[in-house]
């Protein structure tokens, strides 16, 4: 958790350089952003002890999916726990109908609405806070 005065942290995950770059512009201003290409990547970074106050995660990732990554963020956060978001397109909106059931904090479309995605990440950072998962 950040302490006071200092900006938390969020994990980026997409493959999409523009996706990324777009998001990371926007979001760098409130909050410490480490942006990486794969769930591979996304994975070695939590293995090696980065603790972010919220992940975004790309649905459509390659060779190793959003779905498997999110997957194997849970179970190797078991004692801490990290909220997530997913990042789609409006064509993938189906594929979320049960992910408040499974845990997923919220999803956010792309393309970003600057408004939209400091909104949506600063309520999913605030809830976790106020709900004793961090």
């Amino acid at each position: 958790m950040a302490a006071a005065g200092e900006k938390k942290k969020l994990l980026l995950i997409d493959d999409d350089e523009t996706h990324l770059s777009i998001a990371e512009n926007i979001l760098k201003s409130e909050y410490e952003t480490v942006t990486v290409k794969s769930g591979k990547e996304a994975l070695d970074s939590l293995w090696s002890g980065y603790r972010p106050e919220i992940i975004l995660l790309d649905i459509s990732l390659p060779t190793m999916d959003g779905w498997d990554t999110y997957n194997k963020i849970k179970e190797i956060s078991t004692q801490y726990v990290i909220p997530m978001a997913f990042l789609i397109s409006e064509s993938e909106k189906s594929s979320l109908n049960d992910s408040p059931r499974i845990g997923v904090s919220d999803y956010i479309l792309k393309p970003f609405i600057r408004e939209d995605l400091l909104f949506r990440v600063k309520t999913i950072i605030e809830n976790s806070e106020n709900n004793g998962r961090r």
